[in-house]
């Protein structure tokens, strides 16, 4: 009653079922090809609208060769070109970054490309460039009315504080580009445009700290500064295509993988603890830390912590002025960067000038997975007490400047204890 094998009937039937499976397979084959296909152009378009390094460098050139602007870096950029551009690290269109090497010495240089004619709160808080690019300050300008100019910027940044006449003269010898003992109208016009700039204006101000990249030179508002071996505190980078097919727990958990030792991540941490240390009350005042995310730190071939991006460090007193009484109608209205967040004023409908979070608190927040995955068992359980302490931290609490200075050197002594007498230290 069952059709045998060696029947004409199943010989027949066997031809039309392989090419529906055949079709099938080719069908699903193309499909993954066509997409795949379509999501490399639409990374590969993004890219090409993120990575303007062309257009940054021939705007950046065309001031120079006019005479508007002038810096250290402008001859080898524009003339010499021993200033070039390698791997593309830009997030956004307008903030320009790219590995770079400049008389065969690594670094990065970093370029700002859009005019920004206003504030907007939800993405930059810096009014990047003005309506007429590199505009001021004008011919004639005297250096005493640039000083002048200079004090009133940072008066409106960093608040009005007695020692700001010697940051005016900090950033006067900065300006002097070729070091010839007087700032040019181009040098001067280059160096305001920057100092609209928060991480410019941190690099000035922390220049002798070991955990702020040094500035190695400018043209305009385009920066070079040094760079590290290792961008994140996790050990592995990716090509970017491949990157879109990794899930992001499985990315994860490749992450927490590829870290270093237990003790080089404790003294990576010990260097991000001693940064909070230098931004938080420096000597001119607080910087508030808005996006604590791994892929801003670094650490070079010793395991000491490098900044990598500061662009979202900014001014205390400069944020409280932006936020207070912005419309708001809750609290997530409030908030800049990734971290600094106030809460909304129900009855007024307006923010608070006052940021919840310390940086300290947010420091340990992004710390806390990475030390305790491999930390020694004997101080596992009185590391994750401190780091949870750590992360409690609030900015309204009473005595809150004392329990900061209390946890932050608890923290940092633990982990030296346990690292001081091995060779990661």
């Amino acid at each position: 009653d069952g059709v045998s094998l060696c029947h004409p009937v199943a010989w027949s039937r066997l031809p039309a079922r392989f090419s529906y499976v055949r079709m099938k397979y080719l069908f699903f084959s193309w499909l993954a090809v066509f997409v795949g296909s379509w999501i490399i152009y639409v990374q590969y378009s993004t890219y090409t609208e993120l990575c303007r390094g062309k257009d940054c460098k021939k705007i950046i050139c065309d001031k120079y060769k006019t005479g508007v602007i002038d810096g250290p870096a402008c001859n080898s950029l524009c003339v010499t070109e021993t200033l070039y551009f390698g791997k593309c690290l830009s997030t956004k269109p307008n903030n320009q970054m790219y590995l770079g090497i400049w008389d065969n010495l690594p670094g990065v240089v970093k370029c700002q490309m859009e005019q920004a004619l206003h504030l907007d709160f939800g993405t930059e808080l810096e009014p990047r460039k003005e309506i007429v690019l590199f505009d001021k300050p004008t011919r004639g300008t005297t250096v005493q009315k640039f000083k002048e100019m200079v004090y009133s910027l940072f008066k409106a940044k960093l608040g009005d504080q007695g020692n700001l006449s010697e940051l005016v003269n900090l950033i006067l010898t900065v300006a002097d580009g070729d070091k010839d003992g007087q700032v040019s109208l181009g040098e001067a016009k280059s160096a305001w445009a920057l100092l609209q700039l928060n991480e410019f204006l941190l690099m000035v101000i922390l220049q002798d700290k070991e955990h702020t990249p040094k500035l190695m030179g400018f043209c305009g508002d385009l920066y070079v500064m040094e760079s590290v071996e290792y961008t994140s505190l996790y050990g592995i980078s990716l090509p970017w295509v491949i990157e879109l097919f990794i899930p992001s727990g499985f990315r994860r958990s490749m992450d927490q993988l590829f870290t270093p030792s237990w003790p080089r991540k404790a003294k990576i941490a010990i260097g991000l603890l001693e940064f909070v240390e230098d931004v938080f009350h420096g000597p001119y005042g607080n910087f508030l830390m808005c996006d604590t995310s791994a892929k801003n730190l670094g650490y070079n071939d010793k395991y000491d912590l490098k900044m990598v991006d500061m662009r979202k460090i900014v001014p205390e007193t400069n944020l409280k002025e932006l936020i207070k009484d912005r419309h708001c109608e809750s609290d997530l209205d409030c908030v800049y960067g990734t971290d600094c967040r106030t809460s909304c004023d129900q009855s007024t409908m307006k923010c608070t000038s006052e940021v919840i979070q310390p940086n300290l608190a947010k420091a340990c927040q992004l710390l806390k997975d990475y030390l305790l995955r491999g930390a020694p068992s004997e101080i596992r359980e009185e590391l994750e007490k401190q780091l949870y302490s750590c992360i409690a931290l609030k900015v309204t609490a009473n005595q809150m400047e004392m329990e900061h200075s209390l946890i932050l050197n608890n923290l940092k002594t633990l982990l030296w204890k346990k690292i001081s007498y091995t060779n990661d230290s």
